[in-house]
């Protein structure tokens, strides 16, 4: 034939293409990103394998989305939810505040905006892609069983249609229709429950202030003002321990106690489940410089902090979001 390695060479290049969107659409259905980026990988393997069995009957967009949204099903059917701390808990208050963690696949997990949102030139689309992987919006999602999720994130966030939808589940449009209808109303009960923070995009100056006004009130650990940052409602929690605080007394309160040891940290931005963020990293006393700590994502409403939470595990977080290992 000749033309075979051109050909290998220009379909890793087609498959390659759909790997940020891919990874999107699995990390939704799996509430992890470690398992959204091996879901994509085995897709494409299994894409690339079966590749001349592909008749090319529907796009090879639609068809890669069929065997990622198997490979997803097969991982779901272990039945794990991936949950934040408010979804498995009671609040906490301080006085009574400890440490447990539990195990990783507990926990939904944060992603990197740049591994999972396709660069898209139509403003609405790109706030609809953000606003369905913030952490609220995703650990709804979670709640919902596997075969509506699909339906839902197809549907609702990759504006598939409904017989396009029922092609590649093999299934009627009658039932993705109803099961669209039961996933709807799953989220609009829940919605009630941490309301979406409302965070444009891009930020707008009083978002951006409000972030530079954070930044200089955490590195410089200066509780008054960071008090004035926080809604007086505010969540903070911590994966992977189970502990989450409300409000602002509770939240400054642990910051000077248990968490005493974060004072003088510094904070690099990142951008995390469409919402702003920050790399934190704590001084060393040992090694002298600073050794990363947490990953921050913040929820923001109405110019002022609604959630505060810290993904710990910076042997996994740190990587993921191309940081470097100290500062």
């Amino acid at each position: 034939m000749g033309n075979g390695t051109a050909t290998t060479a220009d379909l890793a290049e087609q498959l390659e293409k759909h790997r940020v969107e891919l990874t999107g659409y699995c990390y939704r259905m799996l509430g992890s990103s470690f398992e959204a980026e091996d879901a994509v990988q085995d897709t494409l393997v299994r894409a690339w394998r079966s590749h001349d069995r592909f008749e090319g009957r529907s796009s090879l967009r639609s068809w890669l989305y069929r065997i990622a949204t198997n490979v997803c099903l097969d991982m779901l059917t272990a039945g794990n939810k991936r949950a934040r701390p408010m979804d498995l808990t009671e609040s906490t208050p301080l006085a009574r505040a400890a440490l447990s963690p539990r195990p990783d696949h507990t926990w939904l997990e944060p992603m990197p905006d740049a591994r999972m949102l396709p660069v898209v030139e139509d403003p609405a689309e790109a706030a609809v892609a953000k606003e369905s992987v913030r952490l609220a919006f995703m650990a709804a999602l979670q709640q919902l069983p596997p075969k509506q999720r699909a339906v839902l994130i197809l549907r609702e966030v990759l504006a598939w249609r409904a017989s396009e939808v029922a092609e590649l589940l093999g299934t009627s449009v009658a039932s993705v229709n109803s099961a669209l209808q039961r996933a709807r109303a799953t989220l609009a009960e829940r919605r009630d429950r941490g309301a979406d923070a409302a965070v444009s995009d891009p930020l707008d100056e009083e978002q951006q202030r409000l972030l530079e006004r954070y930044v200089k009130a955490f590195e410089g650990y200066d509780m008054t003002a960071l008090t004035a940052l926080l809604h007086e409602d505010a969540v903070m929690t911590m994966p992977p321990f189970d502990l989450w605080l409300t409000g602002s007394a509770d939240i400054t309160g642990f910051m000077t106690t248990l968490g005493a040891a974060c004072a003088g940290s510094r904070l690099l931005p990142v951008s995390a489940n469409g919402l702003p963020g920050f790399a934190q990293y704590k001084p060393d006393p040992d090694e002298g410089g600073f050794t990363p700590w947490a990953v921050q994502v913040l929820e923001v409403s109405g110019g002022r902090i609604t959630g505060f939470h810290c993904f710990l595990d910076t042997r996994r977080w740190f990587p993921l979001f191309d940081l470097p290992p100290r500062l």
